[in-house]
């Protein structure tokens, strides 16, 4: 567990946790008020020099370092070793896995008891490039390695200081029934959404992005969770919009499938995320035969 002498340690400043503290009723509303979902935008979010060094030691795109998701719901790259980040990189991981920023998502979300998960079970630093995508989707609902852990929040820091909106890559927040999308954010630098992950929470940047080769969409993903003795357990649940041909939906509704077989045995018998990619690249190249369409 991260603790508050951890944030004290950080060799740059970070976060201004009193403005944050000092507003936290006003901020609780907005978050409840959220549509289509409860969530709350933050822009300049972190210290400028904080968020200035994080860019300029955003890791390259390593296949020795970097996990890669590439199937038919989505093509991205993820880091979960600190190790092998720079030094200010860590120092945004520790404030924002400390307890005195976990109490305060707990109080912005009106979840008592919150914890970080150490692990970066599916978060971390992640990469999108020329091509990249993910399909829409909520996420899964509890922690694969405890059963007990609920997942309660999310926080995404965007790490794209000269992100161009012709590029796509925008994430969309659409309604719980998935019928249109309510809310756009663009990946800009020090931007910071934090929202629900319920059930029906869905959100994606379905439409491959046109960025230039050696530009890439960049993030660290977080999450929170609550220890509940029952709570629901699911796999992701991806989803097609209404306008994707039938190709499409159905690519998505397969490898849906894959990734909740996966997800099982994952829970049962504790196989490794490497095993999960060698076995949705089949779908990829399947996806890559007749690449869906609108």
């Amino acid at each position: 567990m991260t603790t508050d002498s951890d944030v004290e340690a950080t060799t740059t400043p970070i976060l201004d946790f009193t403005k944050l503290e000092n507003n936290i009723d006003e901020l609780r509303a907005s978050y409840a008020a959220g549509e289509p979902y409860p969530h709350i935008l933050f822009d300049d979010f972190l210290e400028p020099a904080a968020i200035r060094s994080a860019v300029e030691e955003f890791p390259p795109l390593d296949p020795e370092q970097w996990n890669n998701y590439l199937h038919a719901n989505e093509r991205k790259f993820s880091n979960t070793d600190p190790t092998s980040w720079g030094p200010t990189l860590q120092d945004i991981l520790t404030v924002l896995n400390s307890d005195r920023f976990v109490a305060f998502v707990s109080e912005l979300i009106g979840v008592e008891g919150l914890i970080a998960d150490p692990s970066l079970e599916g978060g971390g630093l992640h990469q999108s490039t020329t091509g990249g995508f993910l399909n829409m989707h909520a996420d899964f609902t509890v922690h694969p390695h405890n059963r007990k852990l609920q997942r309660r929040a999310n926080i995404l820091l965007y790490l794209n200081p000269d992100w161009n909106s012709e590029w796509g890559g925008d994430l969309e927040l659409w309604d719980r029934q998935m019928t249109a999308c309510v809310k756009t954010v663009a990946p800009i630098a020090n931007r910071v959404l934090i929202f629900s992950t319920d059930p029906d929470s869905f959100h994606g940047h379905p439409e491959p992005m046109t960025c230039p080769e050696g530009t890439a969409r960049r993030s660290m993903a977080l999450y929170y969770f609550s220890v509940e003795d029952d709570p629901l357990i699911r796999s992701t649940e991806y989803r097609s919009r209404p306008d994707d041909s039938r190709t499409r939906s159905f690519a998505i509704w397969a490898d849906k499938q894959i990734l909740r077989a996966y997800d099982w045995t994952k829970r049962h018998l504790g196989l490794s995320d490497d095993f999960a990619q060698k076995v949705l690249s089949v779908t990829d190249r399947i996806r890559r035969k007749s690449p869906p369409t609108k």
